[in-house]
């Protein structure tokens, strides 16, 4: 497991690092009782690490406040245990440093940004947005490749730059582009390894870890974040067949997210995992960040089912 960081170095992220989901109570406040209770049950289930903030974690739904507390409550419930990456997710690079500044107050080890939102900017604005917020911040600085977010992919030879020049330490893609993963895990290797690379695809982390990728950042690790550690251990070891067994187990499990027709990816993703979380026991609610709407009770039967055949309802995975 990865340990946390000390005053000398940074937090050094590697293997299994989930998007904490955001909990909320019914009448839409934060639930930081799930929230607490879901940290501890993560870091107990042996990941290295604790992405807060992301797409699973609802961010662009939260106040600056929210964000604030979620982060606190995610600090304190890990108690140092394993590093915590945060994501300041804003419009500009100006509005990114004093969201990060906050966050980075409150404790977390590193923060990751995604490409200009809003702004229409060229590859040399793009870079230029990436470098000023590195010099706003005493932290490392990730990339976060989610092109359904932001509407545009970063290439492959813009984030080598900006490794080779210190500015960004790691990139989480969630681009689901696979052949360009592979590419930039030949290009990162060809460079000197200067980037941390991680998977954002649940259901290929067996492949990304073979073709060597640094490590995962799974939404479906709330659910159930013991077969992702077993995954990541098996294939640290080399045993591939019991890693693509657990891998198997697992994309049977992410069948929850095509329960729904009909919805917004997020209520048909993070939906589906908020909604297996409550059946087993790690959140006392399903509740979505205002607007979105709960699942359907056939939803939820089916999800439930899913989650019976895998015997995971209620208890959690041995």
């Amino acid at each position: 497991m990865s340990t946390s960081p000390t005053t000398n170095a940074p937090a050094q992220f590697a293997g299994v690092v989930p998007p904490v989901a955001t909990p909320f109570l019914p009448d839409g406040s934060l639930d930081v009782t799930s929230l607490e209770r879901l940290v501890d049950r993560l870091v107990t289930d042996g990941v290295n690490g604790l992405f807060a903030l992301g797409s699973t974690g609802e961010t662009a739904y939260l106040t600056e406040q929210q964000r604030v507390e979620v982060v606190q409550a995610i600090v304190r419930a890990n108690a140092g245990r394993v590093p915590i990456i945060a994501g300041a997710i804003e419009l500009t690079a100006a509005r990114v440093i004093e969201s990060a500044r906050r966050l980075t107050a409150e404790g977390v080890d590193a923060i990751v940004v995604t490409a200009p939102l809003y702004a229409l900017n060229s590859r040399d604005e793009t870079a230029e947005h990436f470098r000023t917020i590195a010099r706003g911040i005493d932290v490392p600085l990730w990339a976060y490749d989610v092109p359904v977010r932001v509407h545009s992919k970063l290439p492959a030879d813009l984030l080598i730059e900006l490794a080779l020049e210190g500015v960004i330490a790691g990139i989480k893609d969630s681009s689901g582009d696979d052949v360009g993963f592979r590419r930039l895990i030949a290009a990162n290797a060809e460079a000197g390894r200067p980037l941390r690379l991680f998977t954002g695809h649940e259901v290929v982390v067996d492949a990304m870890a073979l073709a060597g990728a640094d490590g995962v950042v799974p939404g479906l690790a709330n659910v159930d974040a013991a077969g992702y550690v077993r995954l990541w251990d098996a294939a640290g070891r080399g045993d591939w067949d019991a890693a693509r067994a657990e891998q198997e187990r697992l994309n049977r499990l992410f069948e929850i997210v095509f329960q729904t027709t009909g919805r917004s990816p997020d209520a048909a993703g993070v939906g589906a995992f908020k909604t297996a979380m409550q059946a087993r026991g790690i959140i006392d609610h399903a509740t979505m960040a205002h607007p979105i709407e709960a699942l359907d009770e056939q939803a939820v039967a089916r999800i439930r089912g899913i989650l019976d055949s895998l015997e995971l309802v209620g208890a959690p995975t041995p």
